[in-house]
This record gives structure tokens, sequence and C-alpha cells, in this order.
């Protein structure tokens, strides 16, 4: 299916389906990441770490989180595109809306995990994406490199790397990145060889650190390399046969990102009192199978209300907050 047969997104701008692919997918990474740290918020300590990295986590842990909030970047300068073409106010409708994810982020936080990374984009939206709005393209970019260069160099991970991430896929955006990527193979391909070159000896170099004062270093460094990696590949892929495999799998769990988010707190709480025991005696092929019956369920759903619903229930509530008026959520016949 190409861009042009794709829905248009809700603010009638034609779906980047690789958008969709690359939230779904990441939604996945970040489930397996956040299975235990979710499980330990049902009331079970967690132990002190040990036994160096499994191979689990080394494909998983911070290689998510920087698509995810690469991606959050890319979908706010979009938003921003669009709200210009309707709204007079266009940066009023964004701080409703980072104000409306404020309020998801925090409710989830104090009623179900402490975790919560909604409200954290929320805040770093408002001090950091929104003021980006009247720089100039180049401006953002650089500033991407410097608030992506600065944590590493100083040896943080996770959060602090946040705010960069979220300008370098608002500098994407509007350098016209995005709109290139359904078509794009050399610029991927060459991309997703230079990350796998630096992915590999990082991923050594994290393993050799373990325990080491420069552990968060080669662990920050490879999550990016690693998330690079999985980015471009994911995009090569989707230009060969297993496009609409990859699309059947993933675009729904991605359409659907906050909703899953979220219900995915509540299933694996739900699947940490059913199992019982602590998260530390979990093994890794445990927290697959917790992910996976956490996902089937999501994708199933989520596969089912969009064939008659323009947006997931959560999606289309977030935009009526944002826009002040009631969206159309069926489907027109």
């Amino acid at each position: 299916m190409s861009q042009e047969t794709l829905p248009a997104t809700s603010s009638g701008r034609p779906r980047v389906a690789a958008l969709d692919v690359l939230r779904g997918f990441a939604l996945c990474g970040i489930l397996l990441a956040n299975v235990k740290p979710i499980a330990y918020m049902g009331g079970t300590a967690p132990a002190a770490p040990g036994g160096g990295p499994s191979l689990l986590g080394l494909l998983v842990d911070q290689r998510f989180f920087p698509i995810f909030s690469l991606l959050f970047g890319v979908g706010f300068s979009l938003l921003l595109e669009s709200a210009s073409r309707q709204s007079p106010r266009p940066r009023v409708l964004l701080l409703r809306r980072l104000l409306v994810l404020a309020a998801i982020g925090l409710a989830h936080m104090f009623l179900l995990w402490r975790g919560d990374i909604l409200t954290i984009y929320a805040v770093v939206g408002l001090v950091v994406l929104l003021p980006s709005t009247w720089l100039p393209r180049w401006a953002v970019a650089g500033l991407a490199a410097v608030l992506i260069a600065t944590p590493l160099l100083l040896g943080s991970n996770g959060i602090p790397l946040v705010p960069g991430l979220f300008l370098l896929g608002s500098a994407l955006t509007r350098y016209g990145v995005v709109d290139r990527m359904e078509h794009a193979v050399r610029g991927p391909a060459v991309l997703f060889v230079l990350f796998a070159a630096g992915a590999v000896p990082a991923v050594w170099l994290q393993i050799g650190a373990e325990g080491s004062a420069g552990f968060n270093l080669w662990f920050s460094l490879a999550g990016l390399l690693t998330a690079g990696v999985y980015v471009c590949g994911l995009l090569l892929l989707l230009r060969t046969p297993l496009r609409p495999v990859l699309q059947k799998v993933f675009a729904p769990l991605g359409r659907m990102a906050l909703t899953n988010y979220l219900t995915a707190t509540v299933l694996v709480l739900l699947a940490t009192f059913v199992l019982g025991g602590s998260p530390d005696e979990w093994s890794s092929g445990t927290v697959v199978l917790i992910a996976a019956a956490v996902l089937v369920p999501q994708w199933l759903v989520s596969t089912l209300w969009l064939r008659r619903f323009r947006q997931g229930p959560l999606e289309w509530l977030w935009r009526w907050a944002t826009w002040a008026r009631r969206p159309a959520l069926h489907r027109t016949p």
C-alpha cells in the first residue's frame, strides 16, 4: 500500500505509514523494557542487580525510548504544520495538547505506575519543544546536537537525552526528511551501516564497563546507536515485500500508541497479581511471554477498533481537548 492510498490523519494530512510502523515497533520494545519495572510497582522491591546484562537487556534496555522520543518530536512538528493551516493561533493548540498530556501522565503516575514517561514528555515539550517553534530549523538542529552530545559526555543516559531527541525529530520534520522517508533507500542504507558499525563496539564496551564509572557513557551510546540500527533497518524492510506484513503487525499498535501504552500498565499489573512471586524470579522468556500476552490482545483490539473508528479512544479524547471541539470518531462508509 503506498502512502497516497493510506487514510488521512485526523488533521487531514496523509498518513506516513512508516511513522505508524516505527511507533508500533517502539511500543513493543518499550513494553519489554518496562514489564519488570511495572511489576515492581505492584509491591515487590527489586533485588540488587548483578550477573551482567542479559541478551534481552542488550537488545531492549535504552534501545527503544530514543525511537519513541524522536517520534514525539516528529509528531509535534507535524501537528504544528497542520495547526498552522487551520488555526490563527497554532501554538495555543500545542500548549493545550501538552498540558492535557501532563494531566494524563500525572494520573497514570499516581494511580498506576511511578515510572510514567508522559509527564516528562509533556514538561520537556513545554520547556523545549514549544519555544523551539520560534527558532529557525538550523538552530533547532544545532541545539539538538548539543543536547544529545552533552549528556553523553557527562555520562548520563535516559531522561537527559529526551530534549535533544525531541529537537532532532522536529528538525528532521522541518527539513523534509520525514516526508521523504517512505521512498528513501540510499540514506537509510548508509545510516544503517554507520549505526551498526558504531553499535557493535559500543555494546561490547557496555558489557565490559559493567559496574565501572564509564558504564553510563557506553550504555547510553550503545542505546542510541542500536536505536538507529532499528529505525534504519525497519525503513529498509518497508521497501521490501515485507512491507504489508510490517504494516499489519505494527501500524495498528502505533496508531493507538497512547491507549496501548496506558492499558499495558494495567495488564502487566494484572499479570503480576496472577503470577505472584517476585519479578526477580522471572526469566527473560517469562518477560517476553508477559509482553506477548499484553501485545496480542492489544493488536487485536486496535485492528478491530480502527476498522470502525478514525482514532483510538484516548487519542480521540486527546485530540478533542487539543482542538477544543469534538472531532469525528466513526469512519465514513
